[in-house]
């Protein structure tokens, strides 16, 4: 496989991307792409896009816009919009066939928040070292957001003319509020289909950096908060009253905390169950996926996965409490008791459903249930299982990264697409990207991604988009 390296490429990001020899990767290189993807992640890293005073999101907006201007695109195509003290981005490549929805490439722009003191490097310098790029978001998702942004521009470059519109939709407050999000959405409502580059990805063999697997996500769990509250008149220490109100929410709490919510499968998840204990290396785990997809109620399966942290929570809907406070003076009855329950439920059901679930649990007349979520978040059901998608990232990931198991995920997390699917677009969470188990930092200290990215990268987009727009 051949790569023309651009000029301020470091040797550290020549060995990465020379390192695709061992992928077993065909696909030919994109030069002007690959160095295009390298130096817009460099440039938005370096903008501190983070909620608050001197948030910079529009200016990471900015130099997304330039490229494209740079591009071809038209000044009319291409909308920057403030809201709050962020924005966001949405550019269109028009279609020769406006009655058909638009393909959607979905991305946020803004970073957690990142303290340059507690980094080994600062965090909104990007560097280069040993292969990888660090700086905040650059695995959280401003590299892929410039490796999805480049690819669209290279299809472009090369003639493709698509017959459904592409439009690039980048959000600016995915990490905190998702207002911007949600304005999306409803614009983008008409969408034939998202492709969420922020969601899912692959992993690479720890020791040889071999592609293990590749992963797309088709649904996701609703976060939710609940509050409880207990109240009692209190009184004096002294006279103990049978109605104390953190005994009460204490026993409460103790019966939400050992319940267990019934198992569940959709389409999603019962072909992820499928295709992980394929290839799954503990046999006992492998088993317990195979019998639960036979039976979702078989008591030994359930045990298996319960038990461990990495599938506890594909199994159900499942609520903890996370946060507890009361009482108000030593030699005091307390007058009052508060405890937040945090869930992440199963795509189908709804709060209200899940909040008189846990109130029948708890059996506490005194207890006082709560929706506290806000607007944050959204009951949206999972994404069918479309063929043509399916297909389409198959021949994308075989030509970036060659013949590799692919598998369907549900998350327990939160992402942009969850509001797509609440207006019943189908959205999926589909980035290019592989890493080792080891260089996930998203969110974390010397966050940071692997060039061998920026290559395969580059192919899979330019493929993927080829299918998904011509049809």
């Amino acid at each position: 496989m051949r790569f023309n390296f651009p000029a301020y490429f470091s040797l550290g990001a020549a060995t990465a991307l020379g390192l695709l020899a061992s992928t077993g990767a065909q696909a030919k290189g994109h030069p002007e792409a690959e160095q295009q993807v390298l130096e817009l992640s460099k440039q938005t890293i370096a903008l501190r896009s983070v909620r608050g005073p001197g948030n910079k999101t529009g200016e990471v907006a900015a130099v997304l816009r330039d490229a494209l201007l740079k591009a071809g695109w038209e000044p009319k195509d291409i909308e920057i919009l403030p809201l709050d003290d962020t924005a966001y981005l949405i550019a269109t490549w028009k279609g020769s066939d406006p009655s058909l929805g638009p393909v959607v490439l979905s991305a946020h722009m803004d970073v957690v928040e990142a303290k340059p003191a507690d980094w080994e490097r600062d965090p909104f310098t990007p560097v280069v070292e040993n292969g990888y790029l660090y700086g905040r978001g650059a695995s959280d998702t401003k590299f892929e957001a410039a490796l999805a942004l480049s690819s669209v521009i290279e299809l472009r470059r090369e003639g493709f003319k698509p017959k459904r519109s592409i439009v690039i939709a980048y959000s600016g407050d995915e990490e905190t509020t998702m207002d911007t999000s949600k304005v999306i959405a409803e614009r983008l409502k008409n969408a034939g289909i998202v492709l969420n580059v922020d969601g899912s990805s692959g992993t690479l063999d720890e020791k040889t950096g071999k592609p293990l697997f590749w992963t797309w996500q088709g649904g996701e769990k609703t976060y939710v908060d609940y509050k409880v509250d207990v109240t009692n008149p209190g009184g004096h220490s002294s006279a103990p009253r049978p109605d104390n109100a953190i005994v009460q929410l204490s026993e409460a709490m103790a019966k939400i905390g050992a319940y267990r919510f019934k198992p569940e499968l959709n389409d999603i998840t019962r072909q992820s169950w499928t295709e992980t204990a394929k290839i799954e290396p503990d046999p006992k785990l492998a088993a317990a996926m195979r019998a639960f997809v036979a039976n979702p109620e078989d008591a030994a399966a359930l045990a298996v996965l319960r038990a461990n942290p990495a599938t506890v929570g594909k199994v159900s809907t499942t609520c903890v409490p996370t946060m507890i406070s009361g009482g108000h003076a030593q030699n005091a009855l307390p007058q009052s008791a508060t405890a937040n329950i945090n869930c992440r439920i199963f795509p189908g059901h709804t709060r209200a459903e899940i909040m008189a679930e846990l109130q029948k649990v708890a059996a506490m007349p005194a207890a006082k249930f709560s929706d506290v979520t806000g607007d944050d978040s959204v009951e949206a059901p999972a994404s069918p299982l479309r063929p043509d998608f399916i297909a389409a990232t198959r021949k994308a990931v075989t030509a970036a990264w060659g013949p590799v198991p692919i598998i369907p995920t549900q998350s327990s997390g939160a992402s942009d697409s969850m509001w797509y699917r609440a207006l019943g677009v189908p959205s999926y969470g589909a980035s290019s990207s592989m890493g080792k188990d080891s260089d996930d930092f998203s969110h974390g200290l010397n966050e940071r991604i692997s060039l061998v990215n920026v290559a395969p990268g580059v192919t899979y987009y330019t493929t993927l988009l080829k299918d998904l727009a011509s049809k």
